[in-house]
């Protein structure tokens, strides 16, 4: 019997590789690091909130996987830097970035206070830049190149379909970030991709989601015919941090059920 089966299967797993999530405490983050952890990854979760990283930390484990947590907030660049030291010294290395942490601050743009359009921006694009930044110098020590994988949004790829100013703006630079590192950083071997995701079922669009005329307007833009779960972003950023995307870099993913292809 063949063994190329297994062996294109394998290109899938990312075992004995180390994986850093930002925001796995909770929505797409929190499954990304159990997808990774299944994919045989060691996982850190990083989170704000301390007992959601531990959570998840925990959960990996009870599954049979190694994990750790770590509370952390992704605009304290020193903490980071200890934080991404402290995972790197645990596990003896740094593959996979999974660049996670995001809020939004909802309002229309001729009402959005300045500080909430600032606090957006410093959590979801410059927060995201010195993660990878970060990540990728570890990644270069260690010589073996590595994956980072952006969240972006299709907000970031379209207008959208309520106002949501500072978010749409933040997203929008996550994917001209993802293309301009790509480029930057392939020299070193480090690909970076990201996904976008169309309205999934988390807490961040809970406010939203809690309208059922709402629910029904976004099902309704969608090809599909329905929302996004979290596990579906997790599967896509799985392939995107695996061997299988070896030659994919500088790609922005939608996983949006044809919203943008409208």
């Amino acid at each position: 019997m063949s063994t190329e089966p297994a062996t294109l299967i394998s290109r899938f797993l990312l075992t004995g590789q180390c994986a850093i999530v930002t925001g796995g405490g909770s929505g797409i983050g929190r499954s990304a690091a159990l997808l990774l952890a299944e994919a045989r990854a060691r996982v850190a979760v990083l989170d704000k909130s301390e007992s959601s990283a531990r959570a998840t930390a925990d959960e990996i484990v009870r599954r049979g996987g190694e994990a750790m947590a770590q509370a952390v907030d992704v605009t304290d660049e020193a903490g980071l830097e200890r934080v991404f030291a402290a995972v790197a010294e645990r596990f003896g290395r740094l593959d996979v970035l999974v660049n996670n942490a995001g809020i939004a601050i909802r309002g229309p743009a001729l009402d959005l206070p300045v500080a909430d359009w600032n606090t957006v921006l410093a959590v979801n694009l410059t927060g995201m830049f010195a993660c990878a930044r970060i990540a990728a110098r570890h990644m270069k020590s260690f010589g073996h190149g590595g994956a980072i994988v952006n969240t972006a949004s299709i907000m970031g790829l379209s207008g959208g379909l309520y106002p949501n100013i500072a978010y749409q703006t933040s997203k929008g630079g996550v994917v001209n970030m993802t293309r301009a590192l790509a480029l930057e950083w392939a020299g070193e071997l480090i690909r970076v991709n990201a996904v976008a995701p169309t309205y999934v079922r988390t807490a961040l669009t809970a406010g939203l989601l809690t309208n059922p005329e709402i629910t029904a307007t976004i099902a309704a833009a969608t090809p599909l015919g329905r929302l996004a779960e979290p596990e579906e972003i997790a599967a896509a950023i799985l392939f995107l941090a695996s061997p299988a995307a070896s030659m994919i870099t500088g790609v922005i993913l939608p996983v949006d059920g044809g919203y943008l292809a409208r």
